[in-house]
């Protein structure tokens, strides 16, 4: 008889949310772990610790910039080492929390690597441990070009910027993606000057092409420099080297006494004897089903190692698709409809498709717009430039995507995802009663321009 139900590995927000749910249900439940704390990424080098920082900087940045509503400060100071142990401070509050949960459901936390030796068995040091189903959540490490001179001193990915303990003079940072444009932001709000290197002709490729050049246009305000359309060639002591991508272009040496590469991430699926068990692996992600199910019975994969979605929330649905089916359950993982946020200042969101999707799929789209300074709440509360982009079929009037920038646009997102998810009309979304004022509004104020 196995040892387990389930045997998860890796504790990030899809494994130990998984491990959660499966406990609760009543299945015996062990959780694999080689890092010093549960939470994964998110937790402990990502979302947790970014927004923890950009919080402290977004606080700063508005007391030094509180003119245009009456307010003037002198003498403020951001300290980087209090910021740092706030962070701490709230990731500890939540590890602590995590563990409680595991505890609760009766999870056993198993410390160490995890190799499948078998499709039910799993080796973790000197332990062989047996399970009904495994469930693979091993997330993703940062990508690492090879590029000259990026293993200088000074030059570090997303997880190691979190530790510096001096603020630079001069940030160059390697990839304008999501998290370039995060640390970009936090730097750049407490004074630092922060250069973008971008290959592409735009930031945040993923996102509605208006969207992105109006959050570089607001980023730019705050004194971060982009260099658009821009190869890489070598890191130097003090400089970052790139060259323009146009025919002819001539170099550039960028300043940099901290430089931070992130272009992009990296599956972990190597070490964990997916060959022998003949599990399907495309360019080093885990291939699954609607089901998060491999190609061998009873393993499962989920979050970042099966590249899908390689965002915390769309692993920890992964993890409860996975689990109901384990259970028995009707379930089934979908995408049309997973929020996507820069917590820059502006905000970023973004569900469904954008208009250059929809081209490519085929589909007759009307597109509608809000601009946020037509919002009582915006106008009130925030500033700089913002709006909201809504995509809806032609003939069926259904909402497929919305994208805006501004204000509060991640806590609106879900709102969003649910019309989508239920195939809102939009007379559907004018008979719906928004809360007045707030931001909100905008996305009913934007299908009432529909002709």
């Amino acid at each position: 008889m196995p040892d387990f139900d389930l045997i998860v590995i890796g504790a990030g927000p899809g494994g130990y949310v998984a491990a959660e749910r499966a406990g609760a249900a009543g299945l015996k439940v062990a959780l694999i772990e080689r890092e010093e704390h549960l939470g994964g990424v998110c937790l402990n080098w990502g979302c947790v610790p970014t927004k923890t920082l950009l919080a402290s900087s977004k606080t700063y940045y508005t007391a030094t910039h509180g003119e245009a509503y009456g307010v003037t400060a002198e003498g403020v100071k951001f300290h980087l080492d209090k910021a740092m142990a706030r962070k701490k401070q709230v990731q500890d509050g939540l590890r602590t929390g995590i563990k409680g949960l595991m505890k609760k459901f009766k999870v056993e936390v198993i410390r160490g690597s995890a190799t499948l030796t078998a499709k039910d068995t799993v080796q973790v040091g000197d332990r062989t441990i047996t399970a009904k189903n495994i469930l693979i959540a091993t997330g993703s490490r940062p990508a690492k070009p090879p590029i000259p001179g990026i293993d200088l001193k000074h030059v570090v990915d997303s997880t190691g910027i979190l530790d510096v303990s001096v603020l630079p003079k001069q940030l160059a940072i390697v990839g304008g993606g999501v998290i370039g444009l995060e640390f970009a932001c936090f730097f750049a709000q407490v004074g630092v000057q922060v250069h973008v290197i971008e290959f592409l002709a735009e930031i945040a490729p993923s996102i509605d092409a208006e969207v992105a050049k109006t959050l570089r246009g607001e980023l730019e305000t705050k004194g971060v420099k982009f260099h658009l359309g821009h190869k890489v060639l070598k890191i130097e002591a003090d400089a970052v080297v790139a060259q323009g991508t146009a025919p002819g272009a001539a170099e550039a040496r960028i300043p940099a006494d901290l430089v931070l590469v992130c272009t992009g991430r990296v599956p972990n699926s190597e070490g964990l004897g997916l060959e022998k068990l003949g599990i399907e692996v495309r360019r080093g992600a885990i291939a699954i089903d609607e089901q998060c199910r491999t190609n061998v019975p009873g393993i499962y994969a989920i979050g970042d190692v099966n590249a899908k979605s390689m965002l915390a929330h769309t692993a920890s649905r992964q993890g409860e698709v996975a689990v109901n089916t384990i259970l028995g359950q009707t379930d089934r993982m979908r995408y049309r409809a997973i929020p996507g946020v820069i917590y820059t200042s502006p905000e970023v969101a973004a569900v469904g498709l954008t208009e250059a999707q929809a081209a490519a799929d085929g589909i007759p789209v009307e597109v509608v717009k809000w601009p946020f300074a037509a919002n009582g709440r915006f106008l009130a509360e925030y500033s700089g430039k913002g709006f909201l982009k809504a995509v809806l079929h032609k003939q069926t009037h259904a909402l497929l995507g919305v994208h805006a920038v501004g204000g509060p646009v991640s806590e609106m997102s879900f709102g969003w995802a649910a019309m989508i998810e239920a195939e809102f009309t939009v007379k559907e979304i004018k008979e719906l009663v928004f809360p007045h004022p707030t931001v909100n509004e905008a996305l009913r104020d934007a299908v009432f321009t529909m002709h």
